[in-house]
């Protein structure tokens, strides 16, 4: 009787956005399509007007595996510098395709790597499967920030307080930017934006092949980043394309899946279907119990909807492994490279 079930539900329903009308022609859709970007960014919170100086800097070369592991750092903004690795292949003779990585939680940019707290390589690749690696060593010059929040990049106190890097800094940053006006989802993927001018700063990168690969959070932001930059020309999401009410609202994240008002205008697979016409690839475990299956395949069926809209099914692929919240690379590692190869 007390109990606010029923009141949520309701509101969900009279809430969730249609997103835009994936039946009606590929004209329509796409005019549709570029009415809720704008109100999708909106909900981010605005990103500067004017961006700050890169201001790279290489800080260490490592060699491992036949790939060259750069230490680096740049900004994004204003006072706000970033650490990142970029990996490429030490033996290349034309530019290379490029991936943003962005990684799920973890210890930051490391799990990337398959890399423990102190950046030696561990004997255990983890849930992420070493996936910066694999992407690197199949010929793509690779970029893994470290997202704010994770790492490095956590608050001072975690830092001297956990050197494991094991918590999280996620809701104390969320916080402070939702009583500034900005979220942590916007933060991150104006980051993921700055990303992107990196790469193209790199004479070593083909700039009209650039792809990003996201697993869990990080795909939240890779399938914003995409939504929003065309200079994104291929995506892979792992563990994460799902629906709001199926994940997000089913049991409790991290803060920063939280945008304020998204759902007036749109449900995640309506979010992802920003990224339509291009090529977009959905990896999920058939046991991962974060993002699960049942509605993961729900939103391959919308997203699939949208991707028909624009006469580009051939652009949609999916790959449902046996196994939890975890990236499998079987078919997603070869596909990316596929997709930006030509």
């Amino acid at each position: 009787m007390w109990s606010p079930d029923y009141f949520l539900e309701k509101l969900y329903s009279v809430t969730a956005g249609s997103g835009f009308d994936a039946s009606t022609g590929s004209e329509s859709v796409f005019a549709g399509q570029q009415a809720l970007r704008k109100r999708v960014m909106a909900s981010l919170g605005a990103f500067p007007e004017c961006r700050a100086s890169l201001q790279s800097e290489l800080l260490e070369v490592a060699e491992h595996g036949g790939l060259i592991i750069e230490k680096l750092a740049y900004s994004t903004y204003e006072g706000m510098r970033v650490p990142a690795y970029a990996l490429y292949p030490k033996d290349r003779k034309n530019k290379l395709p490029a991936v943003l990585a962005c990684h799920g939680h973890g210890i930051g940019q490391r799990s990337a790597l398959g890399m423990n707290p102190d950046g030696t390589f561990a004997a255990d690749p983890g849930i992420h499967n070493r996936f910066a690696v694999e992407l690197a060593q199949r010929g793509m010059f690779v970029l893994v920030p470290e997202i704010i929040g994770f790492g490095d990049r956590r608050l001072r106190a975690s830092v001297e307080s956990d050197s494991s890097a094991k918590d999280y800094s996620c809701a104390p940053i969320a916080m402070q930017l939702l009583m500034c006006g900005m979220t942590i989802a916007g933060f991150r993927a104006y980051e993921a934006v700055r990303g992107l001018d990196y790469l193209s700063s790199r004479g070593e990168v083909d700039h009209e092949r650039i792809g990003t690969f996201g697993f869990s959070g990080g795909g939240l932001i890779a399938s914003l980043t995409a939504a929003v930059d065309e200079r994104i020309r291929a995506t892979v999401l792992c563990g994460y394309a799902n629906t709001y009410k199926g994940s997000i609202l089913h049991r409790l994240h991290c803060v920063d899946n939280y945008i304020p008002g998204i759902l007036l205008h749109a449900e995640q697979p309506e979010i992802i279907g920003l990224i339509a016409p291009r090529p977009l690839f959905v990896e999920s475990g058939e046991q991962d119990e974060v993002f699960p299956i049942e509605s993961a395949k729900e939103a391959i069926r919308r997203l699939t909807g949208i991707y028909r809209s624009f006469g580009a099914e051939h652009q949609l692929d999916f790959d449902l492994f046996s196994g939890g919240h975890e990236i499998s690379g079987r078919e997603s590692f070869d596909w990316l490279k596929s997709r930006l190869s030509s």
